[in-house]
């Protein structure tokens, strides 16, 4: 039996805690709101593990419309203009909405703001807190607003399972929790889950990310958008952790530089060297990797003795290792780092589903395009949870159906998934490689056990992968290496994606059989 928090009946509910999930509920209040967190407040979450900062045009040389240029770049065609325009515009306001709640940025001996540089950005951009643990700094700063809050409810041990729908509209949320199964009925759901890098074997994002979002929004029939594109970080810190330890771009932004295992400088004959789009240094370390070769980031002349400083997280990171940046090479490998597909939303978060609204990584709003320009993702999670905020508020209040009991579905496990994953739907794709994921895939997701909701995520990655007869930004296929001429975004639903998948080789051969 299902337990039913009827004293919570009609609040917006808010999947996540990572700065998506944690600007809307503070955007909302006081209107009343809960958050649903597997994990304690702000904890398991990428924002929180974010190095970087957040990428604002508030420098004395910097404009919204040199953003919006960088960010157009490194999207590789397949940006959303307006939209991208619209985000980058609420920057300086997403910035001081975060100071208010009590984020302290860096700030140089004038007061002004210690702006950083990152690559594939023209200018010093990056706002940043306490050095490269922005993202911690700005979460825990979060969290404590969110206490002082007495209309935000926090529901911490609740994982969502289900979507609930009356028809084809939102009608509450099944949780599993200690005790069991809890229905929280309501009509307004914000998913702020992050992103989906528990999928891969080497990745930078919390494990237990296997796209949960992404899966619950597909399942009540949402439109989901440019699966296909996977970010890999160039330079995550080859070591045992898991998962692996980020060495954030800022690094390469100081001046450092990327070598292989004989000394050559192997960056310098592409252009942007170290500062080009992910994508492109991702390839370019994939292959020296490929013909067995290693690749180190070398800050001693860049940084040397002020790596520590400038760096404390990383230089922490690293010294777990046995390494010292100062007069060490840093070994670095391509790992899952950020997603730009997902749920397909509007401007203002909202799904193609009536009462869902998606925020985060675990949105596609077309911010990003076929690959994301460093430190976006920040500005997207907070521009986007408050701009979702403000159109919940703008909506009548909404209760949900009077369910009385509900199945809880199995506990997912991405075990069975991720080899897979890892092995066909890397770096460098091919069609045998798409289709084998596919064909592999296809049965879990139809299935009732806990690797449905992973399979599902990964069979739509694939499925779209598939239908990608190009390269283009972090899709790379080594059958089609060139893009085409006239490149588009593509939305698809679970249920189309699926029906592709049973007419796809091998699995469609093997059916017929």
């Amino acid at each position: 039996m299902s337990e039913r928090l009827d004293h919570l009946a009609g609040r917006t509910v808010i999947v996540g805690s990572g700065l998506a999930g944690l600007m809307t509920a503070l955007t909302l209040a006081p209107e009343p709101s809960v958050i649903v967190t597997r994990a304690a407040l702000g904890t398991q979450t990428s924002s929180a593990w974010a190095q970087g900062g957040i990428a604002a045009a508030i420098g004395a040389d910097d404009s919204a419309a040199l953003h919006l240029a960088d960010t157009l770049a490194a999207g590789d065609g397949l940006c959303d203009r307006p939209v991208a325009a619209g985000i980058i515009a609420g920057a300086p306001s997403a910035i001081a909405a975060l100071e208010q709640a009590g984020v302290r940025f860096d700030r140089n001996a004038a007061g002004e703001f210690s702006l950083g540089l990152e690559a594939a950005h023209k200018r010093r951009r990056i706002v940043h807190a306490e050095g490269d643990g922005s993202g911690a700094a700005i979460i825990a700063a979060l969290v404590r607003a969110v206490a002082q809050t007495p209309t935000i409810s926090v529901l911490e041990g609740f994982e969502a399972r289900r979507i609930l729908m009356d028809g084809d509209e939102v009608a509450g949320l099944l949780c599993a929790t200690a005790g069991g199964a809890a229905i929280l009925p309501t009509g307004k759901v914000v998913l702020a889950t992050g992103g989906i890098g528990g999928l891969y074997d080497a990745t930078t994002n919390p494990l237990g990310n296997f796209g949960q979002g992404i899966a619950l929004a597909a399942r009540a029939g949402a439109d989901l958008a440019d699966m296909e594109f996977v970010q890999f970080h160039p330079t995550a810190l080859d070591s045992r952790r898991r998962p692996l330890a980020l060495v954030s771009e800022a690094v390469r932004g100081e001046g450092a530089l990327l070598v292989n295992e004989r000394g050559e400088r192997f960056m310098a004959r592409i252009p942007g060297a170290e500062l080009a789009p992910r994508d492109v240094v991702a390839r370019a370390i994939s292959a020296e990797i490929a013909r067995g070769g290693r690749v180190f980031l070398d800050a001693r002349d860049a940084l040397g003795s002020r790596f520590a400083a400038r760096f404390p997280v990383i230089a922490a990171l690293c010294g777990e290792a046995g390494i010292d940046p100062a007069k060490d090479l840093i070994p670095v490998r391509p790992a899952v780092h950020y997603h730009m597909g997902g749920v397909a939303t509007d401007a203002n978060g909202r799904s193609s589903v009536p009462g869902l609204w998606v925020a985060g990584e675990a949105a596609s709003t077309g911010l990003h395009g076929a690959n994301r320009l460093a430190s976006n993702s920040l500005l997207e999670a907070a521009v986007m949870g408050m701009r979702a905020a403000r159109d919940i508020a703008d909506m009548a209040a909404r209760t949900g159906s009077p369910f009385q009991s509900e199945r809880l579905p199995v506990s997912p496990d991405a075990s069975l998934v991720r080899p897979i994953v890892s092995r066909h739907l890397g770096v460098l794709r091919n069609r045998d490689a798409v289709q084998d994921a596919t064909a592999a895939l296809l049965p879990l997701a139809e299935s009732d056990g806990p690797a449905a909701d992973p399979a599902i995520v990964a069979l739509l990655i694939a499925v779209f992968a598939g239908l990608r007869m190009e390269s283009r930004g972090a899709h790379a296929r080594t059958d089609f290496p060139l893009k085409l001429a006239d490149a588009q975004r593509r939305r698809m639903r679970l249920s189309q994606a699926l029906e592709i998948a049973r007419a796809t080789p091998p699995y469609a051969l093997a059916r017929s059989a």
